[in-house]
């Protein structure tokens, strides 16, 4: 059976990609609106209702409202947007992160996906905070920098069109510095914190990639967990997983840096255990593409899981 979908919100960054990989797909119909019938409330309901699954690539408050559109209950959604992360009865759309993840996203009506910034954090902690390796009650920071094609067209303009009032020549530029990002929320509560990270995000001049930097202060923590533990435990929750990769032991020792752009235009998340056992630190290190892992590639990973198809269908 070749299943319907609709993408809400296909004319964004996110949706244009996450068309992209789906076009040609002989296993899946899109159902498409002429730009007239997107502006046209009753051809999107009936969009929406007639599909097998939405993807909604909208503003928060947009998304909340598709939702309250859909009045088939055979429809599933998978939401890119903020709206749904730590809403309750949405399964979290990373299906490596828990040993039932992939249970939960093939059997859920509701998939919300994560953030590209969260992605990297939770696959580097949760499966070591779950473990009881790193503490649930830890000041934990996030150091981070992604390609400016995560803050959209608006910003994608920024940094491409010197002729805008609001042209940046920024090589690398920090923000959310209010300390109120959106990824928050869903960093501390899927990975089961008691408190905040505290996150410092920049956006530096290339298109996609992003680098996420957790560095960890061991001899802190009550049980001083070693850089080796924390390499095993982390190979073996992603044991397996095709788009989750832990760099052995033997790259790790022949790395002397790290570019964010390493895995731009792949659908792939890679990493990384630096430590020191002589000064007792570590640095996790996760590299992946806003863009891929983060969002588009990630969504199209949801839908082929929630309708039973391979994993990696459609991805590089």
């Amino acid at each position: 059976m070749v299943a319907r979908v609709f993408i809400d919100g296909a004319a964004g960054t996110t949706g244009l990609e996450i068309r992209e990989r789906l076009a040609g797909r002989r296993d899946l119909a899109l159902i498409q609106l002429s730009e007239a019938q997107r502006k046209d409330a009753g051809a999107r309901r009936a969009a929406l209702n007639e599909a097998d699954l939405v993807i909604l690539c909208l503003p928060d408050d947009a998304a909340r409202e598709a939702v309250a559109l859909i009045e088939n209950p055979a429809v599933r959604v998978i939401d890119a947007s903020t709206a749904h992360r730590v809403a309750p009865g949405w399964v979290f759309g990373f299906p490596e992160l828990e040993p039932d993840g992939y249970e939960q996203v093939a059997a859920a009506r509701r998939v919300t996906n994560p953030g590209c910034y969260s992605t990297g954090f939770l696959a580097l902690v949760r499966p070591l905070v779950r473990a009881g390796l790193l503490p649930a009650d830890y000041p934990y920071t996030v150091n981070a920098v992604s390609g400016y094609s995560g803050g959209g067209k608006a910003m994608i303009a920024e940094f491409e069109n010197a002729g805008a009032p609001d042209y940046t020549r920024a090589v690398v530029r920090s923000y959310a510095l209010t300390l109120a990002h959106k990824h928050i929320p869903e960093m501390t509560e899927r990975c089961g914190l008691r408190h905040p990270p505290v996150f410092s995000p920049s956006v530096g001049r290339y298109y996609r990639g992003m680098l996420v930097d957790v560095p960890l202060q061991l001899w802190a923590m009550k049980e001083e967990p070693k850089p080796a533990e924390i390499h095993a435990a982390l190979a073996e929750a992603y044991r397996g997983r095709k788009l989750v990769e832990v760099a052995s032991p033997a790259e790790i020792a022949q790395i002397k840096t790290l570019d964010a752009e390493t895995l731009a235009g792949t659908n792939r998340i890679r990493l990384h255990v630096f430590g020191s056992e002589k000064t007792g630190q570590a640095r996790l290190v996760a590299l992946l593409d806003n863009l891929g892992k983060g969002a588009s590639g990630a969504a199209v990973q949801n839908l082929n899981v929630m309708l039973g198809l391979p994993e990696t269908t459609g991805l590089v």
